[in-house]
């Protein structure tokens, strides 16, 4: 718990002298705009004040610290008052800076402790589903084993926490051998890792696979944890990934669609924040001259690195079993099959990350 040992009032700014030796600086106008009163915050937790009524050069008239709380008037006679442990977890300075979601990055070391969960105890929801739940925001996927084989389970297992994220493949869609297929994805054909649709605007978050026959030899899938794998690669040639946007391009006889984005994003912060890597949609790179040999070198590598077996994992889908990945740091591949020699028949869908973690803290508070 958060104590106030001290407070000074300057003007705009008010300093808070804590119990632990740290302090912290607020200004009037970041206060005046987070105030919590039932004039300025509707019991939702939606705010009632505009920031822009503020008035300009707002002042503090007068502020003290009163039984684990702060109160402070302005000079426009508004008072608000703040627990101080919200105020202490709100402080501004660089220490206290937000901090990625829940993130643990893995490479092929993960292969014996892979995140695996029944089935029936992530239907069932409450804490197995929050655990299941957990494991994707952590390491970007999980495994369902032990589920049914029934046909559109994919978009039942989607609906546990969200909603299905229709395409132009369907609500969900089939993967499997076909003639004259429109995708790869649809031959026996090994797939490097890969982003799904990064041709996409914007491009799907979450990807689930469930794996209806399995009789093929061959048709492991792979994954790779690219954020990790791109906190390895040199700097110079990060900074290149990101910095350069590449095209990525679909089409068939009912869609076409092409968007841009560079192989790796970067948040507000210069953090990795997604990762669009498909080498088969990628359209021809459009580079200067001087950015054509050191941009190829940075792709190369960063695409080496991926299929690099101290980085990925592999496993077979059994009949019944499912897996998720977020579509934007994880990325999947599988090796190769042969159809004539057996079957493999998965069912695909789409959904969206916010709606995980919006299901995952309710199941969390």
């Amino acid at each position: 718990m958060a104590t106030v040992k001290s407070l000074q009032v300057d003007g705009s700014r008010l300093r808070i002298d804590w119990a632990d030796g740290h302090h912290s600086v607020f200004h009037a106008v970041w206060l005046r705009d987070n105030c919590p009163c039932p004039e300025c915050r509707h019991p939702s937790g939606q705010r009632l004040l505009d920031t822009r009524s503020i008035p300009d050069g707002i002042a503090f008239a007068a502020a003290r610290a009163d039984d684990g709380a702060v109160e402070a008037t302005f000079a426009d006679g508004h008072t608000a008052r703040w627990a101080a442990q919200w105020l202490r977890e709100h402080c501004g300075c660089a220490d206290d800076a937000p901090m990625p979601a829940r993130r643990r990055l893995w490479g092929a070391e993960l292969r014996t402790e892979l995140p695996v969960h029944r089935f029936d105890d992530v239907a069932a929801g409450g804490a197995g589903l929050r655990a299941w739940l957990s494991a994707v925001d952590e390491l970007g996927f999980a495994i369902l084993a032990d589920g049914p084989t029934e046909p559109g389970t994919v978009t039942r297992v989607a609906e546990l926490f969200g909603y299905v994220r229709e395409t132009n493949y369907g609500r969900l869609f089939d993967v499997r051998s076909v003639v004259n297929p429109s995708n790869l994805a649809f031959t026996g054909l090994g797939l490097g890792a890969h982003t799904d649709n990064p041709y996409r605007d914007p491009t799907p978050t979450l990807q689930l696979l469930h794996c209806l026959s399995s009789s093929a030899g061959g048709g492991e899938n792979t994954l790779v944890d690219a954020f990790r794998v791109a906190q390895d690669l040199a700097a110079d040639r990060l900074r290149l990934l990101a910095s350069t946007p590449i095209r990525f391009r679909y089409a068939d006889d009912d869609a076409e669609l092409e968007t841009e984005a560079p192989v790796l994003s970067l948040d507000a912060r210069g953090a990795l924040a997604a990762v669009h890597y498909n080498t088969r949609s990628a359209q021809p790179f459009r580079l200067t001259e001087e950015l054509v040999e050191p941009y190829y070198a940075a792709y190369q590598a960063f695409g080496r690195m991926l299929e690099a077996p101290e980085y990925r994992i592999q496993f077979k889908l059994e009949p019944g079993d499912l897996f998720i990945v977020d579509n934007l740091r994880v990325l999947h591949g599988r090796t190769a099959y042969a159809p004539e020699a057996g079957e493999r028949h998965l069912q695909g869908c789409y959904a969206d990350r916010d709606g995980l973690r919006s299901r995952l803290a309710v199941l969390s508070r």
